[in-house]
């Protein structure tokens, strides 16, 4: 019998992977499951360029809003929603298309990351969260580098978790390959340098058109903290930042675009390691 299919679609950001996403799930009768660490949260749509019910087309979306932002939302709650999900997915005959830029919740899916079932540690996350974003990266590289190349290396979160798993087991461990019940087929989408920049320059014009900096006012009213609201990386590390009036807002859009740029630099180094992916360009 043959083995179902799961179609994987990774890239940068800002590279056009949820457009593509619909248009093959349009065409071959799929589902797509989104492998992002922030659009799991509710309410954060605009700074996580989330997808629209319009651009959706109809193809019903998975593992959007499915947390409070005032919560963490781990890769193994990730794990965990994403695994029945796709079951539930291929049960219905239909084709799973898992689409994302956050490569260790989709390595962790696939069975090519295992997750390490390593406790938390109060008393070792206490000292840790004292420590500069910078420090704890310094850090990581040195108990795991292999970790610290794909992690986000401003995410104080994600580092001190990293951290954590590094103390208690030496590394964050490789899986064990074993035959998933899928065929996997990868495809990648690769825009030059040039294009990926302009991408990722216009798309930051559009977000604050379509009115980011409310967006975040509007979550801290709701009452997520600024600290929190730093937590969850990028955008939101900087308009925490710009609403609390400690930089201007040509710094918040120059601090945008800029870390956009890196991450996306950081995702492609991710990706690079997997030779299943099929590579394709991106005109302008």
């Amino acid at each position: 019998m043959a083995k179902p299919k799961i179609l994987v679609i990774v890239g940068p950001t800002a590279s056009g992977k949820s457009a593509l996403a619909v248009t093959l799930a349009r065409k071959f009768n799929g589902e797509v499951i989104s492998a992002d660490s922030r659009q799991v949260y509710k309410g954060l749509d605009i700074g996580t360029g989330k997808i629209t019910k319009k651009e959706m087309r109809g193809v019903p979306h998975h593992l959007l809003d499915v947390a409070s932002p005032k919560k963490v939302f781990t890769a193994h709650d990730f794990l965990i929603h994403a695994t029945q999900t796709v079951v539930d997915i291929v049960c219905r005959g239909k084709l799973p298309i898992v689409v994302g830029g956050t490569g260790f919740y989709i390595d962790a899916l696939l069975g090519r990351i295992a997750l390490p079932n390593v406790p938390a540690n109060p008393k070792l996350r206490a000292q840790l969260k004292k420590k500069t974003v910078a420090r704890l990266f310094s850090m990581l590289k040195k108990l795991d580098s292999r970790r610290a190349k794909a992690i986000d290396a401003k995410n104080p979160v994600r580092l001190i978790r990293a951290i954590e798993i590094a103390k208690a087991l030496g590394k964050v461990p490789r899986a064990q390959p074993e035959p998933l019940p899928y065929k996997v087929q990868w495809i990648g989408i690769k825009p030059d340098d040039r294009t990926l920049r302009g991408k990722i320059h216009t798309r930051l014009l559009q977000r604050m058109k379509q009115g980011m900096v409310q967006e975040a006012k509007r979550l801290h009213k709701e009452g997520l903290s600024y600290k929190r609201m730093s937590e969850l990386g990028l955008e939101y590390r900087y308009l925490a930042l710009y609403l609390q009036k400690k930089i201007t807002k040509p710094q918040l859009l120059d601090k945008i675009e800029q870390g956009n740029w890196h991450y996306a630099k950081r995702q492609m180094t991710y990706w690079r390691r997997n030779k299943d992916i099929t590579w394709m360009g991106v005109k302008r």
